[in-house]
C-alpha cells in the first residue's frame, strides 16, 4: 500500500499514531449531534432545520 501512494513505511507509521487534532475532534463532536438532532426529528429535517435547531440550542 505504501508504494501504490508513494509513502514511506516509517511516514505512515509515525501519521497512524498521531493523536486526533483539535479540529477533527470537533468535527466528531458535530456529527454526533447533526445525527441526534436528525434521529430527534424522525430522520425528517433537512441540513437548513437541522442548522437551525443547532443553533438554537447553542452547538457552535
Amino acid at each position: 500500500m505504501c508504494k501504490v501512494l508513494k509513502v514511506s513505511r516509517s511516514g505512515y507509521y509515525k501519521w497512524l499514531g498521531r493523536p486526533k487534532s483539535p479540529r477533527q475532534e470537533r468535527n466528531e463532536e458535530l456529527t454526533k449531534e447533526v445525527r441526534k438532532a436528525f434521529i430527534e426529528s424522525r430522520q425528517l429535517y433537512g441540513s437548513p432545520k437541522i442548522t437551525k435547531k443547532l443553533n438554537r440550542d447553542g452547538c457552535e
